[in-house]
């Protein structure tokens, strides 16, 4: 007759415990993604440290990496050298209403790509991508004559409205999203009486959650850090948008540029896209995960 070991609360000690064995591969891994990490990190620092410094104490060789005294008073600073709070709300007014352009233009042509597969639909599609090989000082001139006859110099529509007209990368993003969803949901729809305009509002939409977040933070982020058609349509200083603002800190109206008010201009123009980020973190990294962007 076997006996077994009596229950109680030292009986786990009666079964030996297997020891982890240490793996190399997985500690030097680690130790290269806290160096790496610290890497990316020390710009940061350096930039919100620089934003803290007295103009005398930044121009110090070496640098010191924490200010001896903490100068906050250069975030209220910035908004007397500059009309800060304008410029700020000039960018992201653009930035939201470049988003919900981009959203709808881009949302509407991709679904049309995805869903209708008639004679040529391919070769459209392909035109269509061809025009991401265009840089863009190819088209700024004919662009600019256009709008120059429309009489939109000096105003925020030549930054908003190419918004509505879609992109190329942006519809192709979209595109190969909807093309992964089943084709049962549209028939179901169609059996139900929906219109196509229907199914894409109801059906594609809501089942598009990731690939549109992503959409919409690359929109943001590239309406948010444009500077070179903001410099080309505005001349008006209250119409001036974050990155002409920041880059007027280094003109030569400065005999020596105010590096630790452009360095907070930099903390405060980074706030928005830290914010949308961890926002749509999550959406975000399904979206290009899904849509099989690398």
């Amino acid at each position: 007759m076997s006996t077994f070991p009596a229950a109680g609360p030292h009986a786990d000690n009666a079964v030996p415990k297997r020891r982890r064995s240490t793996d190399p591969v997985g500690i030097v891994s680690f130790i290269a993604l806290v160096v790496t990490t610290f890497l990316m990190l020390l710009p940061l620092f350096f930039m919100v440290s620089t934003s803290l410094k007295s103009k005398k104490e930044m121009l110090k060789f070496p640098p010191t990496f924490l200010p001896e005294s903490w100068q906050w008073s250069n975030y209220k600073e910035i908004f007397d050298t500059l009309s800060f709070g304008t410029m700020y709300m000039n960018s992201l007014m653009i930035g939201v209403l470049t988003v919900i352009g981009t959203l709808l233009s881009s949302a509407l042509a991709a679904y049309g790509f995805a869903r209708y597969r008639g004679k040529g639909s391919n070769t459209w599609f392909l035109l269509m991508l061809s025009t991401m090989m265009l840089p863009y000082p190819a088209i700024m001139i004919p662009q600019f004559i256009l709008f120059s006859k429309l009489n939109w110099i000096d105003t925020f529509l030549p930054l908003i409205v190419p918004a509505f007209f879609g992109s190329a990368y942006n519809i192709f993003l979209l595109r190969q999203f909807f093309s992964t969803l089943p084709e049962e949901l549209f028939d179901a729809g169609r059996i139900d009486g929906c219109s196509e305009f229907r199914m894409w509002r109801q059906i594609a939409l809501p089942l598009s959650g990731p690939a549109l977040a992503t959409v919409a933070i690359f929109a943001f982020i590239y309406s948010w850090n444009d500077l070179l058609t903001p410099v080309l349509y505005l001349s008006s200083t209250e119409k001036f948008t974050l990155p002409v603002g920041m880059a007027s800190l280094t003109s030569s109206r400065f005999r020596i540029p105010p590096w630790h008010l452009l360095m907070v201009a930099s903390v405060l123009a980074m706030l928005p896209i830290v914010t949308l980020f961890a926002i749509a973190q999550k959406r975000f990294v399904e979206g290009i995960v899904l849509t099989g962007i690398k």
